[in-house]
């Protein structure tokens, strides 16, 4: 069944666009479980079972990254391809890439198409939304393919030519949706490239490009100056930057005689690896680091960083930078006495203020009610492993401590669930909550009257 198939069935269901969203992942989930659940998928010639082949899907659609076979050694090339096919349909989206269907046949975007494509990229208005979507596909396609073409140049004296090339595109395609899955073998990630420049360098932009949001993107290469750019932009790239520099420096600090991750590296491997680590957490999945190597500081500024997440209507996950942002700067307003939220001489409406603190409510009861949940089910791992899978499973992220491939079945299927929560659960649910609001309101106004808190 093709995407355009499955779009065309979820339409005549007649729901709402939030709803198409989630059933749209949903559908290309499952149909991924079927492919990657057959013989032919593994190489040793057997099933890995739905359960595996659900997880697995689900993690490569919700672009995360977590595991529970090694994706190097364990597949077959049919069983990568689809795997890197569902990494793609997951990075861009499934109405981004059914759009790119109807281009191919000249199919009519109808109204109602718009209004799930508003959605899905988390826009404010519908005018101008098919026109964006045709720039995310071609900045989409032309940044892996130049992130292919330099990777290669490493892989191929490495792996050979056929091998290197299909593992250039393999990690370009992986890196920039932020998914973090990789061929390496062994769940070694990028570890033998902690002292490469060349690598590191390039999987660090297409992790951050792809981090950063295609609003963004098109807004740097149309406007190409800061001071007029969209504030939405200048959050994103402000946000992003403070929480790159603040992570390299905290984890350069925490790491950098810590025999079993970076103190038998050289000064330049320690700077690399310092960097890369920064920047994965924000829902890329790869490492150079061994991460249950890592010290206790270090874990926990992991955690955060991979809470926050990279940038609304980018291919990471997480509550967002912007979302962080707008809640951090309505604190610090309260505390200046301020009645309103101020930022870069912008004030922010009182909906999305509303928004942002049930996004962030709502992910930390999510992560939080997960890790209590897989502390029963995962008796033999510790509080800090089990948080430390629960919160990258909902970020999106794709880092572990080591403890996936031994997750129990009843764990699995609740990393599965959080992973795909976490995909599309916060952002669809405050915008329902929205949409509810501007129906209601005006209708009934409730006299008012003040509680104590703090």
């Amino acid at each position: 069944m093709s995407i355009i198939e499955v779009h065309r069935r979820i339409e005549r269901m007649k729901l709402n666009p939030a709803q198409i969203m989630v059933l749209g992942f949903a559908s290309v989930i499952l149909i991924g479980s079927i492919l990657l659940n057959l013989p032919i998928a593994s190489r040793n010639g057997e099933s890995v079972g739905f359960i595996n082949a659900l997880f697995t899907a689900t993690s490569a659609v919700c672009v995360t990254g977590l595991v529970v076979v090694d994706t190097g050694t364990y597949w077959t090339v049919f069983g990568q391809t689809v795997i890197l096919l569902l990494i793609q349909i997951g990075g861009l989206g499934f109405m981004t890439l059914a759009t790119l269907i109807f281009f191919i046949f000249g199919k009519k975007i109808t109204l109602r198409e718009r209004l799930v494509m508003q959605e899905a990229l988390n826009q404010f208005k519908i005018s101008g939304i098919v026109r964006l979507t045709q720039y995310i596909l071609i900045a989409t396609f032309l940044i892996e393919g130049i992130g292919a073409i330099l990777l290669s140049i490493r892989f191929i004296p490495i792996f050979g030519v056929s091998r290197g090339i299909a593992y250039s595109i393999f990690h370009a395609i992986s890196a920039f949706c932020n998914a973090g899955f990789d061929l390496m073998g062994d769940y070694t990630s990028l570890t033998a490239f902690a002292n490469d420049p060349l690598v590191n360098v390039v999987v660090w932009i297409l992790i951050v490009v792809g981090g950063l949001g295609f609003t963004v993107l098109v807004d740097c290469i149309q406007t190409r100056k800061f001071s007029r750019f969209s504030l939405h932009s200048k959050m994103v790239l402000s946000i992003s930057a403070v929480l790159i520099g603040i992570g390299f420096i905290m984890i350069l600090l925490l790491e950098y005689n810590n025999p079993a991750t970076m103190g038998t590296l050289p000064f330049r491997g320690k700077l690399l690896s310092g960097m890369f680590h920064s920047i994965t957490p924000r829902t890329a999945g790869f490492n150079t680091l061994p991460t249950d190597q890592l010290t206790t500081a270090s874990i926990f500024l992991t955690i955060v960083l991979m809470f926050i997440g990279g940038s609304s209507g980018s291919t990471a996950g997480g509550v967002k930078t912007t979302t962080a942002g707008v809640v951090i700067w309505t604190i610090v307003s309260v505390i200046k006495g301020n009645d309103d939220t101020e930022i870069f001489q912008k004030r922010i409406p009182r909906d999305i203020i509303n928004r942002s603190l049930a996004v962030i409510g709502i992910s930390m009861l999510l992560v939080v009610l997960m890790t209590m949940v897989l502390s029963i089910t995962e008796r033999t791992f510790s509080f800090i492993e089990i948080f430390f899978e629960a919160t990258s499973a909902f970020g999106t992220v794709g880092l572990s401590l080591g403890i996936t491939p031994m997750l129990s079945m009843p764990g699995r299927i609740l990393v599965s669930i959080t992973m795909f929560a976490g995909r599309v659960g916060p952002l669809t649910l405050a915008l329902a909550l929205a949409r509810q609001q501007r129906k209601k309101k005006g209708l009934i106004k409730y006299p008012e009257e003040k509680v104590i808190v703090g």
